[in-house]
């Protein structure tokens, strides 16, 4: 913290080293405030990983603080019976009703939403799981089973962990190639990429090549050497098509076999995937297909990664299973010029002790059995009906804003409507605090000490980094450890580590136990202005200790399932017509930063994207639409997008008009083996519904 000069020769502003905690990134900034203000936040040059960027989200952190729709008062009750009350008043009455709905039902009956705010709040998230685990519920939802479900389950089946994230050899890599994944914008999906232009434009600088798998012509399709526009929901074929190649060759499938089983069952479940099916069902080029096939056999090792364009598909786990079996066969995982996983510098998985894991789901909810049960949680696909059903009395929304997350809009509102408890502890006005019955204010990122604690083995060094607070808690608003902490201790138990008191608790205190875990050690982290790298990329762990008898899995059951019924009906492919894809957004993200702009900057219109052929019948961009899906509609207004696959429709996530959301069933277009609802490749049709938006 330096102090530097003043805009007006009156009171000097302060200059403040932390990081960004709105996506996987994790970007170093340089925050500078003025008493209680907070003025301005731009890039660190001296961070080793982000080098000085940070995205429009990142910048826009001043006007998310100073939002308007900041929670800054503790409130209870619903609708006009709305007030605002004290924290003593609001803890108290929120402790005793729990207290009865426990006492009457089982602590089954009380359930939790952690979402992405909660991912990022390091001391907050351990709070809640702690507060959930040691009260007895089951009944636990996060963000994980709404769009990425699919790499935890390929990981664990295929690897044998749920947790091995692979993670791009940036330095090394000869080849990469992106499936439904936009980075410049994302920043990756799971897998961190700060800086993604510069990293993308170094790749291809060193010789690497870049190839973009994606129906939409994206910003980062735009910087690649090649880009194959697929119809949507056909990514798979062209991994399928590749990996049938490769193991076509008797040589290379011998050397398969000695480090993966199921090789062959998984050749078997790929011999319809042929060049005419595969042609006719992307609208590719057999010689396109041939053209990427070469580059992968030239590059022998190959990095590639896949992004919410097919983890939120209905073919999402076939794709990631075979993304995992192109790099198996290409000798890609956990090897230089492939893939490595990072291991951290905070969690230092490497030097576990591992047993592989069978991949075997529990039983979902009692009102939804046939729902899995995977990594300690239920789908958020049956958490409506829970409610419904009258097994989950009390919902506590950590950090999420299910409204705008969850299905069936209309009966998720109602289903909430419904709950004598419904406590929402975040940092803004959400469509899900309106119909909260306590809403507990929290901090945001500036108001707190944080680690990188939760996306530690994301990022693309072994790296960690800690930030003290920015500037002090504004207004009544609290931790969520402190919340949930005092919960708790009225419920008789603790949700802190060690059973440390909340009046003993700080953030410090309790992120110290992660950071003495860390390489660098309690002292090296917090004495490090902008973070510490260990290391780059490491590689051999995970077959060293992770895998099951030190082999891949390729054939595991359930995946291949779900491949043989996907060769058998890839025929059809061809003729889906116009379908759902996302993309997302560079300035907004989810709730929070819908409406607030980095200065100069500018908020982002939702709009109903659709192709010139699809969208000039209908009238000039602007025009009023509707879209409608076997399970609901939106209404949006239009505009005509030549970037996109002339079969694919795109409406942005995370917003309450148009919500797409409404587009989707929690009954019926689930994934079977991840309890993942269908939001992409869903059916749709387009209409006008009135004059065009002078806007």
């Amino acid at each position: 913290m330096t102090a530097g000069p003043t805009d007006d020769g009156a009171v000097p502003h302060e200059e403040h080293r932390t990081f960004c905690r709105i996506c996987n990134a994790m970007c170093g900034l340089v925050v500078r405030t003025r008493g209680d203000r907070v003025l301005e936040a731009r890039g660190n040059r001296d961070h080793a990983l982000s080098r000085g960027y940070t995205c429009p989200k990142g910048r826009a952190l001043p006007a998310l603080h100073h939002s308007p729709r900041r929670l800054d008062h503790p409130q209870m009750g619903r609708g006009g019976a709305r007030r605002t009350a004290s924290w003593d008043d609001l803890l108290g009455d929120l402790t005793g009703r729990l207290a009865e709905i426990v006492a009457e039902d089982g602590p089954d009956a009380v359930a939790m939403y952690l979402a992405s705010g909660s991912a990022f709040d390091s001391a907050g998230r351990r709070a809640a799981e702690r507060f959930l685990a040691a009260l007895g519920s089951r009944q636990k939802y996060t963000a994980t089973t709404i769009d990425t479900p699919c790499k935890p389950l390929v990981a664990e089946l295929v690897g044998g962990w749920s947790g091995l994230t692979p993670v791009w050899d940036h330095e090394r890599s000869r080849l990469l190639v992106l499936f439904g994944s936009n980075p410049i914008v994302s920043h990756g999906h799971s897998n961190a990429i700060p800086d993604p232009v510069n990293r993308l434009r170094e790749h291809r600088a060193r010789g690497g090549r870049l190839w973009v798998v994606d129906p939409r012509r994206t910003e980062t399709a735009a910087q690649a050497d090649r880009h194959l526009q697929v119809r949507p929901g056909s990514d798979w074929l062209v991994l399928g098509w590749l990996v049938r190649r490769l193991l076509d060759d008797p040589t290379v499938r011998d050397d398969v076999r000695r480090r993966a089983t199921g090789v062959d069952e998984l050749a078997a479940a790929l011999a319809g995937v042929d060049d005419a099916t595969v042609a006719a069902a992307t609208g590719l080029e057999t010689a396109e297909l041939a053209e990427l096939l070469a580059a992968v056999r030239e590059a022998g090792r190959v990095s590639a990664l896949t992004g919410t364009g097919t983890s939120m598909a209905p073919t999402a786990n076939v794709t990631e299973h075979l993304l995992w079996a192109l790099h198996v066969v290409t000798d890609s995982y956990d090897r230089p010029g492939g893939m490595w996983f990072n291991p951290g510098m905070l969690s230092r998985l490497d030097t576990r002790r591992w047993e592989p894991a069978s991949g075997a789901p529990d039983a979902g909810p009692p009102s939804r059995p046939e729902l899995p049960r995977r990594f300690g949680e239920w789908p958020c696909a049956g958490l409506v009906s829970e409610i419904e059903a009258g097994h989950v009395r009390a919902l506590l929304v950590v950090g999420g804003n299910p409204v705008t997350a969850f299905p069936d809009v209309a009966r998720t509102r109602r289903a909430l409507a419904s709950l004598p408890i419904l406590a929402v502890l975040d940092v803004v006005d959400t469509e899900t605090t309106e119909l909260a019955t306590h809403v507990l204010p929290a901090v945001d990122q500036l108001e707190r000490a944080d680690t990188t604690w939760l996306l530690d083995t994301y990022q693309l060094a072994v790296a960690g980094q800690y930030t003290a607070a920015v500037v002090a808690p504004g207004a009544e608003r609290r931790p969520v450890w402190w919340s949930l902490g005092t919960v708790a201790e009225g419920l008789g138990f603790s949700a802190l580590p060690r059973d440390v008191s909340v009046a003993d608790a700080s953030d410090q205190t309790l992120l110290e136990p992660v950071l003495a875990r860390s390489v660098a050690g309690v002292d090296g982290l917090q004495g490090a202005a902008s973070g510490v790298v260990a290391s780059g990329a490491v590689f051999g762990w995970v077959h060293d200790r992770v895998l099951p008898d030190g082999r891949w899995r390729l054939g595991a059951e359930p995946l291949l399932e779900q491949l043989r019924d996907a060769s058998a009906a890839a025929g059809a492919a061809a003729s889906t017509g116009t379908v759902l894809v996302p993309h997302r957004q560079l300035r907004t993200m989810n709730s929070q930063l819908r409406d607030v702009a980095a200065p100069g900057g500018r908020t982002e219109t939702v709009r109903v994207h659709a192709h010139p052929t699809v969208a000039v019948p209908l009238g000039p961009d602007g025009t009023a639409v509707t879209v409608t899906s076997p399970w609901g509609e939106l209404a949006g207004t239009l505009r005509a997008d030549d970037r996109l696959h002339p079969d694919a429709v795109t409406v942005a996530h995370g917003w309450d008009d148009p919500n797409v959301c409404s587009l989707t069933s929690a009954d019926e277009a689930v994934d079977p083996l991840t309890g993942m609802v269908v939001q992409s490749g869903v059916p749709v049709r387009l209409r006008a519904a009135g004059p065009p938006d002078p806007s």
